[in-house]
């Protein structure tokens, strides 16, 4: 049996677990018209990581690359997520912290495009526990996190929608963002079409349970579901977010 689920590990079959049962995994969701791909985790009980590089100092670019490091290590990716925005050297645009070391500093600098659109925010992950936080709110605290990704702008404040963002705004694209609900469970979400800011948040606020939520990207919204034969490595990625499990031994 112990083989067999090895197998089933690796190559992501269904039969084993499937993501109606499957602790952390992910449902289909219609909300106000719009389709959308939810994933929720808890902390406490699952590895939730942040990867940006691999072992030779070169960015994973897909989730293929992160899946088959990580199994080489004996870890199996169960779900993964596109994980901030970044430069066109695929560096992160603003804080990322992995394992415990800061390797881009936070970012609060107002410029142009998604980013910059203040407030943004914070992704982070300390020992069994996740949490997103404004980034100058961030900046105050005195979290060490264990990891962290910085992304923008904020899609929920405190349980306010973002000021800027218009109900009846002509922006629509796909998009993809991760919050946290009152109980401590990481949500992702990705639309399946094209959505506003506006639609997003709320969807986070009020459907989700996330008192705070990030913007993770828009047009380059991504997800890996392996049970569900899913990897969307279309365009090259820099930051991503991965939930995982150790392979059991033969």
């Amino acid at each position: 049996m112990a083989l067999l689920f090895r197998f089933a590990l690796l190559f992501g079959w269904a039969a084993i677990a499937s993501p109606a049962t499957a602790e952390g995994y992910c449902r289909e969701r219609e909300y106000k018209g719009d389709e959308y791909t939810i994933c929720t985790v808890d902390p406490k009980k699952s590895t939730i990581r942040i990867h940006d590089l691999d072992p030779t100092a070169r960015p994973y670019k897909t989730f293929t690359a992160l899946a088959d490091k990580l199994r080489s290590d004996g870890i199996f990716m169960r779900i993964a997520m596109n994980g901030g925005m970044y430069r066109p050297d695929f560096s992160p645009v603003g804080l990322y912290v992995e394992n415990g070391i800061e390797k881009q500093k936070l970012n609060t600098n107002p410029g142009w495009g998604n980013f910059h659109l203040l407030p943004n925010g914070v992704f982070y992950l300390l020992p069994g526990e996740a949490g997103v936080m404004e980034a100058k709110a961030f900046a105050a605290s005195a979290i060490k996190p264990l990891f962290a990704t910085q992304s923008g702008p904020m899609l929920v404040i405190d349980d306010n929608i973002h000021p800027k963002f218009d109900p009846q705004s002509d922006s629509l694209k796909k998009r993809n963002g991760i919050g946290v609900t009152a109980d401590g469970k990481v949500v992702f979400a990705v639309s399946e079409g094209n959505v506003r800011f506006h639609d997003l948040a709320t969807l986070f606020r009020d459907d989700l349970g996330c008192r705070n939520a990030l913007f993770l990207d828009g047009t380059i919204s991504a997800l890996y579901v392996p049970e569900w034969h899913r990897s969307d490595d279309a365009y090259p990625l820099g930051p991503i977010i991965s939930v995982e499990i150790s392979i059991p031994p033969d």
